[in-house]
């Protein structure tokens, strides 16, 4: 009678723990504001990120014919500058295989020069100033269009289509907030060169009392205000602009564009009142991928899509991409394919210029109706 032993003999044992152990386990950082004022949207992007994972194991991805374990090291900025660099020191010193940050331009910019130094692969899906992929490293890439394409398209069209002729100015001092007010200015005077910049006022990024620089700005009667900078600011100051009667428009660039800015906002986001405009935006034969991809969202999360999520996603299906066209999860050797890479995701086709920007990047321009964000139109 052959006897058959409940345990499993140790020579088979021994196969499987060494199989187990011979899969590849890559490291993805993800970095972004999970505590703070911009917090609901860090956590946003660091949803995104898990899904994008978990998919990725779940279908058992492979390189180079072997399947391999994606595992996400995640780390708070706090969309400060400082805790910015460390968390990036901290997962070069991880040895990451690749990062998927920052959001807030900020954070990013200083960061990337540490993990350009490690030649370590950094892909943001938010960061939008121009400053992030002119530093000459060739590690960096976004995947959403830059504040250059996002400020210019929004100064055109306040003068063209809101018919704006006296405009102030406002932004947090931020490198995003500074950023993307100036290609604002720039790109309303390209479009109408004799627009009237009739202020410029300066606050900061945890600021809640704006009394004074409204009061100024009110002096001068503009019939449009731009905000540089993001929804908990933007929220409450827009909502102070009508305490204290100043009935111009109100404009800002993606980091007004949520949601929560309208509770922020309160009833002063009236219908026709914002327009805001979102670096991304996909075309309407890509719609269906993005409607399904916000559906598992919801499903998974029973949140909504609050604005980057998708572009989390899309930055590490590109960069897993990219290690099985090189057959190597390594950066110096996968690198390389990231700069020639052509990946359809759900935010569309992505694609780098020499510089790690997106090519043919989109915008979308949105406005507030009864207190929900409602697209006006996508730009390319």
């Amino acid at each position: 009678m052959l006897f058959k032993s409940k345990f499993i003999p140790l020579a088979i044992a021994l196969a499987f723990a060494g199989s187990a152990s011979a899969q590849e386990v890559i490291k993805i950082g993800h970095v972004g504001p999970v505590s703070g004022p911009s917090a609901h949207l860090g956590k946003d992007n660091e949803n995104g990120a898990k899904m994008a994972v978990e998919e990725l194991n779940a279908k058992g991805f492979k390189i180079d014919g072997k399947p391999v374990k994606f595992v996400l090291q995640l780390e708070d900025d706090a969309s400060d500058p400082k805790q910015g660099t460390a968390v990036a020191q901290k997962l070069v010193d991880a040895k990451v295989n690749g990062v998927i940050g920052h959001l807030n331009s900020g954070t990013s910019i200083p960061a990337s020069k540490i993990y350009y130094d490690a030649g370590i692969p950094q892909i943001s899906p938010a960061t939008t100033q121009t400053k992030y992929t002119q530093q000459g490293f060739n590690s960096t890439f976004r995947v959403v269009a830059n504040d250059a394409k996002l400020g210019s398209t929004l100064g055109s069209y306040a003068v063209g289509k809101m018919g704006a002729k006296k405009i102030a100015v406002i932004d947090d001092r931020t490198a995003y907030g500074q950023g993307v007010a100036d290609e604002f200015i720039k790109g309303a005077k390209k479009a109408l060169p004799g627009v009237q910049i009739v202020g410029k006022e300066f606050t900061n990024d945890k600021a809640t009392d704006f009394n004074a620089i409204l009061t100024t700005i009110k002096g001068k009667n503009p019939d449009l205000v731009f905000f540089g900078g993001m929804d908990s600011v933007g929220g409450p100051l827009l909502r102070q602009m009508k305490a204290l009667g100043i009935k111009a428009k109100y404009m800002g660039g993606d980091g007004i564009c949520t949601e929560p800015f309208a509770k922020l906002a309160g009833d002063a986001a009236t219908n026709g009142t914002v327009i805001c405009a979102e670096a991304g935006g996909v075309s309407p034969e890509q719609q269906k991928n993005m409607d399904d991809f916000v559906a598992r969202y919801k499903k998974k999360y029973n949140a909504d899509v609050q604005i980057y999520a998708p572009y989390v996603y899309d930055a590490i299906m590109t960069m897993a991409t990219a290690m099985a066209d090189a057959k190597s999860s390594q950066p110096a050797k996968y690198l390389p394919f990231l700069h020639k890479i052509k990946y359809q995701g759900v935010t569309g086709l992505i694609s780098f210029d020499t510089k790690g920007d997106i090519k043919d990047g989109a915008l979308t321009l949105y406005t507030y109706t009864d207190g929900k964000k409602t697209k006006v139109e996508v730009v390319k």
